[in-house]
């Protein structure tokens, strides 16, 4: 049944996770060309390997890491969490809150929260579980952790806002959209008294106390004959510079919108899978083939492009100095110039994948992988 589907909608559902009917994408991906050569590496950027730190596996699902301030709390697909000290590697405390896990680590400077897959909302302050809800649908978007209440965006696509403190339901906003869902982070944030969620297409924003609708943007359309081509979901992480919000749509589109007008400023098109990084100048996204690419966040247009990554499985860009950060599916780490695209340095973890977009912390970049290599780099 698999083989005489037609290629464009395996490589779609292969994207989405929805692989259980198909019985693998195995297919597909051993017929793929092989990326190029990268050619011996010429480190024009020092970086050296700071600590390296151990956790369970992370698996298939991008489990993103939470920092704040100099902790990173990374959670792992059997359930278990681990707060480290950025700075050093040293592991502040750990947690099991017994289920696996579909999403995480949302939090602020006190609490963290996950999601589980049976669909609970579990909710912990420094390792020590302070309360669980049920939710109605899978979540695969990290928990919000702010303004004294938890967001969790569940895949049926409701909103449901509980007391941080005792874990009581506040409210539920429901929409309707698409049959498929991503398994993967969406876009739930906040700015100033405002809540922001992605709703299939739409970035939304709300009034946090009650759930109400402030106003909406629309970043794509759906559109196609199929529902997997009509799946027109925000993915994570966005890029935030000031009011300015930049997000991409799965498949898309890439695009901004001003949070205070709730105008959108401008789209182009884009046929990637995760999210974008930015600066006050740019925004930056890596597409589905490989094909790393660069916006002027003022107007959209394209400052540049670069293929040298091509056919490899990027994460997300960080931003991060003179340099765009990218891991890929082989455990190699990206840095890139985010002035023109050519490469800075490339470093290595294990070679079992780079589980999430990187992130920095207490001046450390850190990068997970899928078996749960957790590696703190610093610049020479």
């Amino acid at each position: 049944m698999t083989r005489s589907l037609p290629t464009r909608l395996v490589r779609s559902l292969c994207t989405l996770g929805l692989i259980v009917s198909l019985g693998g994408c195995a297919f597909w991906n051993s017929s793929k060309v092989k990326p190029a050569d990268l050619g011996p590496n010429v480190a024009l950027l020092p970086v050296q390997k700071a600590w390296t730190a151990k956790i369970a596996p992370l698996g298939q699902l991008p489990l993103v890491p939470h920092v704040h301030g100099a902790t990173v709390v990374l959670a792992s697909i059997d359930g278990s969490l681990q707060a480290l000290d950025a700075s050093s590697g040293a592991s502040l405390w750990q947690a099991k809150v017994g289920q696996p896990l579909t999403a995480g680590v949302g939090g602020n400077e006190r609490l963290q929260a996950v999601v589980t897959r049976a669909n609970e909302v579990v909710v912990l302050e420094q390792g020590r579980e302070v309360w669980r809800k049920r939710l109605p649908a899978a979540s695969y978007t990290p928990p919000l952790v702010a303004g004294g209440r938890v967001f969790v965006l569940s895949a049926d696509r409701a909103l449901t806002a509980f007391d941080a403190e005792d874990g009581r339901q506040l409210w539920v906003q429901q929409r309707t959209g698409e049959s498929l869902v991503l398994r993967q982070a969406g876009v739930l944030t906040a700015v100033g008294d405002t809540l922001l969620a992605g709703l299939s297409g739409r970035l939304v924003g709300l009034n946090p106390d009650n759930g109400a609708v402030l106003w909406e943007a629309a970043l794509a359309s759906p559109r196609g004959t199929n529902d997997v081509e009509r799946l027109v979901d925000l993915v994570g992480p966005m890029s935030r510079e000031g009011g300015q919000l930049c997000a991409r749509t799965f498949q898309a589109s890439v695009a901004c919108v001003d949070a205070g007008s709730a105008r959108l400023q401008w789209a182009q098109p884009a046929r990637g899978a995760q999210g974008v990084g930015g600066d006050a100048e740019r925004i930056v996204g890596s597409e589905g083939n490989g094909t790393v690419i660069a916006w002027r966040r003022a107007d959209g247009s394209r400052l540049w492009s670069t293929d040298r990554l091509q056919l490899r499985k990027l994460t997300a860009p960080l931003l991060l100095g003179r340099s765009v950060v990218v891991g890929d599916d082989d455990g190699l780490v990206h840095l890139l110039s985010k002035e023109d695209g050519s490469p800075l340095n490339r470093l290595t973890t294990d070679d079992s994948g780079i589980a999430a977009a990187p992130v920095v912390a207490a001046d450390t970049l850190v990068v997970v992988t899928r078996n749960g290599g957790v590696y703190g780099f610093r610049p020479d």
